[in-house]
């Protein structure tokens, strides 16, 4: 074991018995895990800064908007509507590639490695990560 290891060992011991981890917020309640592996490794801690502070990446807030405006189509009866909707998501599809693109990310072997895992973690995200 390192000084390191030790030191913060000898600290956490310290603190349990002048009772400083009772009452804490969460507790008796199970940890939420984020599942992050979907995202390249190195982009990780951006993305969670990001999230942390309630931002989330154009690119993304349009893959979710896709989505959601492919279910209404595909629920849509009304034929003026579907129209209108179909014509939302062709916009929302250029802006899309052109977000993409304008990022180099359209080429990029990384996000091509990483693009249908993306997607298909969008469509279900309780689905098993491969």
């Amino acid at each position: 074991m390192s000084i390191m290891s030790w030191l913060a060992e000898q600290r956490i011991n310290q603190a349990m018995e002048r009772g400083e981890f009772k009452d804490l917020a969460g507790k008796g309640k199970p940890l939420e895990f984020e599942d992050m592996s979907q995202i390249p490794v190195d982009l990780r801690m951006s993305y969670k800064i990001m999230k942390n502070a309630g931002f989330i990446p154009e690119e993304l807030q349009l893959q979710g908007e896709l989505l959601k405006l492919q279910d209404l189509i595909h629920a849509c009866e009304n034929a003026g509507e579907k129209q209108k909707l179909k014509k939302t998501m062709t916009e929302k599809k250029l802006r899309f590639q052109m977000l993409m693109e304008q990022r180099g990310l359209s080429g990029s072997t990384a996000f091509l490695e990483y693009e249908q895992k993306i997607r298909d973690r969008l469509q279900d995200p309780k689905a098993p990560v491969k």
